[in-house]
């Protein structure tokens, strides 16, 4: 049975049709199939496996690595010298996160306390925890700034104790006990007869009250009823804005809880999140792109006015009484202790700290801080979140243990938290948001290509055979007579 070229033409020219129709639906409608993925398995779900794990457990390793300040001249401050300081670490230690008490609420809300525990990890350091430093002593030198108001009686009284207990201006012991605590008789006495002075009631120590503990119960939106609010935090210990500082901006509980944020992010979204431990909400700013094992993200960094105060950045006025930019006054929320947040090394601070300590040299790529994000889905891949502990420190009558010690704000230690997707999950995350997207994006364009060409070729082989079809009926017929009728006149017989 002959083939009908011409009909066949035809045909491909509707196949071709029909794909490059079926290759623009998909270009419109694939976004949206793959959006609506994206809402589905960000929303806090037990059923939805691989996000409501990374969220419930932090599958990927964390670390948190410490660097203290050791100090080399203790005798010369004492006199009023400047200080000099020596950084020693990382001390490295393994952080295991655990949500527990996981609730789930009618408002489209889950409650939650997430518990926390460290682990050293020698084989990461750069020394061992009985490396021994020598750092201010915080109750000695911060309880006499606490007092230096106080009546005289009092401050002679607190002296008294201090040389009773045989406390001094610095302390000279090994990282661990400095860490996570040390026996000391005036915390003892302080525990037993001033109750709630001390952030713990056992062993005093610079993170003795982060380990084992929990940050607090939070109350987060799950993302089911709107996918811009997953992760937000409705309230934190029941409240929801703080009571620490002196504007209702500054008590604001804004953004997350600091783990994940709602998908789609542009270069105009920001990263607000609140940290317990810094007793406030900070809020990160994109600084540019890049790719991660061939994943798409942003990165965030602090902006320079997060640890501004009041005079160059108005917004931050309720956190103060404020000293120079670039460093946060925590002594609210730690106890009326004189303590100041910063970056590490005072970066991005108010050059004029670096004039009152010598062994300081801030860079960004040792001390600042950023989150590297995929913005499609809000999930974190690469984290560094780095600050350092400082303490006020001053000459103060009447306490002798404060010699002549010149003001000055004294770094102690700076910590960097940091951990990265990799392994399983890495793997999992760039199968489902990187290389499927890839493949539905080349079907779309390649439906479209095929149906194009196939148009095309249809369209000329058709046109081929009309021409062909054309010419073969115009040409004359060699072997046949002419019939008497159409002869040419000439050639008629006369008779006629």
């Amino acid at each position: 049975m002959a083939v009908n070229k011409s009909k066949v033409a035809v045909g491909c020219i509707v196949a071709g049709t029909l794909t490059v129709f079926f290759g623009v639906v998909l270009v419109l409608v694939g976004p949206v199939i793959i959006d609506d993925q994206i809402v589905k398995n960000t929303v806090i779900d037990p059923n939805n496996e691989m996000t409501y794990t990374m969220w419930k457990d932090i599958p990927v390793p964390f670390y948190m690595s410490v660097y203290f300040f050791n100090v080399l001249n203790p005798k010369e401050i004492l006199n009023g010298e400047q200080p000099m300081v020596e950084q020693k670490g990382p001390y490295v230690y393994r952080k295991r996160c655990q949500k527990d008490n996981i609730t789930f609420h009618p408002n489209h809300t889950v409650s939650y306390r997430e518990y926390r525990r460290y682990f050293f990890e020698p084989t990461m350091s750069s020394g061992n925890e009985s490396d021994v430093v020598t750092i201010p002593n915080m109750l000695v030198l911060g309880a006499a700034v606490m007092m230096e108001n106080q009546p005289l009686p009092v401050r002679l009284m607190i002296s008294t104790t201090f040389k009773m207990f045989g406390e001094g201006p610095f302390l000279t012991k090994p990282v661990g006990e400095l860490m996570w605590g040390y026996d000391s008789g005036l915390v003892d006495f302080l525990n037993k007869y001033l109750p709630g002075m001390l952030p713990s009631t056992g062993k005093f120590g610079l993170f003795a009250e982060f380990n084992n503990s929990n940050t607090g119960l939070f109350n987060i939106f799950t993302g089911r009823d709107d996918i811009s609010k997953v992760h937000k935090v409705d309230s934190w210990n029941g409240m929801r804005k703080l009571t620490n500082w002196r504007t209702p901006q500054c008590n604001m509980i804004n953004g997350t809880a600091g783990q994940m944020w709602p998908p789609f992010m542009t270069p105009e979204s920001t990263l607000p999140f609140y940290s317990p431990d810094s007793c406030r909400s900070m809020e990160l700013v994109y600084q540019r792109p890049g790719v991660m094992k061939g994943i798409p993200l942003y990165r965030y960094v602090a902006p320079k006015t997060l640890f501004a105060n009041g005079s160059d950045y108005a917004p931050n006025d309720g956190f103060c009484p404020c000293r120079q930019s670039g460093i946060l006054n925590v002594s609210s929320c730690r106890h009326n202790s004189p303590v100041f947040i910063s970056h590490p090394h005072f970066y991005n601070a108010d050059p004029v700290l670096l004039d009152f300590v010598q062994g300081l040299a801030p860079n960004e790529e040792e001390h600042g801080l950023f989150i590297d994000i995929h913005p499609q889905t809000g999930v974190p891949l690469n984290v560094s979140i780095r600050l350092q502990l400082n303490l006020y420190m001053k000459r103060v009558s009447d306490i002798s243990e404060t010699g002549k010690i010149s003001e000055v704000v004294m770094p102690m230690i700076w910590f960097e938290e940091s951990g990265f997707i990799d392994g399983p999950i890495l793997t999992t995350f760039h199968t489902n948001l990187v290389v499927l997207p890839a493949v539905m994006e080349y079907m779309q364009y390649g439906f479209i290509s095929l149906g194009v060409i196939t148009v095309i070729a249809a369209a000329l082989m058709h046109r081929r055979l009309k021409i062909k079809r054309s010419k073969g009926a115009a040409k004359p017929r060699g072997n046949t007579s002419t019939a008497p009728n159409e002869q040419d006149p000439v050639l008629q017989d006369d008779t006629h």
